[in-house]
């Protein structure tokens, strides 16, 4: 029998990995013949998030410039790099735009297409539009891969698991909610991913709550909006009569910070500085382990702060009050207090030094007289926030940016590190284009969303639903409608996915937050007892190696793009080696 390797996942990930695949095999498993088993009920490419079939009106999160599947020499990996266009080369709009969802789409099946195409002879891809339901097989030996209504498993050599986001079986929380709602026949839609929700339940004119105030916020005010007729005159919003009304809140308040409107010019920050390999991997020889909070956030603050700092003394000196060369020695040695003290003396600005907590809980603290008065509060921080984003004046804001990736990259050699550092990545580095932002505030104005608050508190009382805010004593909002607008947790007990729930059972092992253990180095799954398995590896969002995309900003290093060489790489030399046994 030919050697197989089957890949459950044909979206950005499982292209990814096929693209690696196709750059290292004329160095590790040239003249041998391989059958690959892609297995997924979405297009290949493109996947469930990226298909063609769903609304136009849904953009991508980054400027199109700002998109890339290719390799490049920032990416550390030891395979070939295969250069490719960005999607505004490809498609031929402008780098700046944000596109439609489905023109990400093609692009993705145009990668797709081009990784197939550079596969050398004897290596041949099989598309499955199945689900796949279980993997079984010895620790040693051919591993079978059943699909959704087909009797007979495929017979991989190797398994790869490139799933992406799944749907959840709702926690406690969210069963008591659903059981609430239909005993007093309201309207509760759970985490989802929004694309796919049916919104039809959500009546015109109806308050609805909505819990989240991010990426799939966004998503459901389009759909809630425009994908009911209403259109936008400038900066004022038209309403077509079928909107509900959205009152949103979430645990900061606000929502997540635009995307920055400008280039960076002259020198980057040169990162990383205080967290690369080096550390990372003095952390992970730890025998005692490593505490995010106590052990890796403050490398994390020093590597912002020293990005947001060497752009504000080379961009802005005339804001500084000592030169970069001697505030860059003392504040590589200072810590806690010294280093506050250092800042206070060098930057005579307080609006210029960075203050990360004030960054995360921008209204910590802070209280408003009265519901009408927090809708002018929330607008006027909006407003604020677009104004910034597109000032190069605040030009460091651009520094943190990059050096929240050049974090993030770092992180995911870690593993695990919990879910709050994920969420402040995304509140700061992957929010939304600045255009959903004046919608926001055309909305606001118009009435169609209201503001609940900073730490919304939910309580379902009297029949109904109810939230409320500290940062406005004493109002409650009374609906009948509640929207959880999230994502599922991607815990791999809970998954709907019997393929992930069957590994756990099967005894994979998982984090404290749910997330698969793999193997850093090159994505097998862990077993409880630490052992990775030969023959199952795994990508994405469900594992403690997930990364911030499947793919990135160019040249920007994308550990997605090294994680998906290694694994590549760690399969064909498995291959070669099975290959070679028995032949012998």
């Amino acid at each position: 029998m030919r050697p197989a390797l089957v890949i459950v996942g044909a979206g950005p990930r499982g292209t990814g990995v096929i693209e690696r695949i196709a750059a290292n095999a004329p160095e590790l498993y040239a003249g041998s013949g391989l059958d690959i088993h892609l297995v997924d009920p979405y297009p290949p490419g493109a996947g469930r998030v990226w298909r063609a079939a769903q609304s136009p009106l849904l953009w991508m999160n980054s400027h199109a410039a700002d998109i890339t599947m290719f390799t490049d020499d920032t990416v550390d990996m030891a395979g070939p790099v295969r250069p490719g266009p960005t999607l505004h080369e490809w498609a031929g709009v402008d780098g700046r735009t944000f596109a439609g969802r489905q023109l990400q789409g093609a692009y993705l099946g145009w990668v797709h297409q081009q990784a197939l195409a550079a596969l050398p002879p004897g290596i041949t891809v099989h598309h499955h539009r199945r689900r796949a339901l279980r993997v079984s097989g010895p620790r040693e030996g051919r591993q079978q891969v059943w699909l959704e209504g087909r009797p007979r498993p495929l017979l991989a050599d190797l398994v790869v698991l490139t799933v992406g986001h799944l749907d959840a079986e709702p926690d406690d929380e969210q069963r008591a909610l659903a059981a609430y709602a239909r005993e007093h026949g309201l309207v509760h839609l759970p985490p989802d991913y929004t694309a796919d929700s049916d919104l039809s339940a959500l009546a015109p004119g109806e308050n609805v709550l909505v819990r989240g105030f991010g990426l799939a916020f966004v998503d459901l005010m389009v759909l809630l909006t425009e994908g009911r007729g209403g259109r936008y005159d400038g900066d004022t919003y038209l309403p077509s009569g079928r909107e509900p009304v959205l009152y949103v809140g979430s645990r900061r308040g606000v929502p997540y910070h635009a995307k920055i409107g400008y280039d960076l010019t002259g020198e980057r920050p040169p990162l990383p500085r205080f967290l690369g390999p080096a550390q990372t991997a003095e952390l992970l020889a730890r025998p005692e382990g490593y505490d995010f909070r106590r052990d890796v956030w403050p490398l994390v603050a020093k590597e912002i702060g020293f990005a947001h700092y060497h752009r504000l003394f080379t961009a802005h000196p005339e804001r500084t009050a000592v030169s970069w060369a001697v505030f860059e020695e003392k504040y590589a040695a200072a810590d806690g207090a010294d280093l506050d003290a250092l800042v206070a003396a060098a930057v005579p600005d307080v609006r210029d030094r960075l203050d990360l907590d004030a960054l995360d809980r921008p209204l910590d603290g802070v209280r408003y007289a009265s519901h009408e008065a927090l809708q002018e509060g929330l607008r006027a921080h909006v407003e604020e926030d677009l104004r910034r984003r597109h000032d190069p004046a605040h030009s460091p804001d651009l520094a943190v940016f990059y050096a929240l990736l050049s974090v993030y990259g770092q992180l995911v050699r870690l593993g695990d590190v919990g879910s709050w550092w994920h969420g402040f990545f995304s509140f700061l580095a992957s929010g939304p284009p600045a255009p959903r932002l004046r919608q926001l505030l055309a909305l606001s104005r118009a009435g169609i969303v209201r503001f609940v608050g900073p730490d919304m508190a939910l309580a379902a009382e009297d029949g109904v639903f109810w939230a409320s805010s500290p940062g406005v004593p004493g109002v409650r909002i009374e609906a009948r409608a509640l929207v959880e607008a999230r994502l599922p947790a991607p815990t791999v007990r809970d998954s709907r996915e019997p393929l992930l729930r069957d590994l756990h059972a099967d005894g994979a092992a998982e984090t404290p937050d749910g997330l698969l253990r793999v193997d850093p180095a090159d994505g097998r799954i862990l077993d409880r007892a630490g052992r990775p398995h030969p023959r199952r590896f795994a990508l994405g969002p469900h594992t403690d190696a997930r990364s911030s995309g499947a793919f990135t900003r160019p040249r920007t290093g994308g550990p997605a793009f090294r994680q998906n060489d290694a694994t590549a790489r760690a399969a064909l030399a498995f291959l070669r080696s099975l290959a070679a046994r028995e032949a012998a």
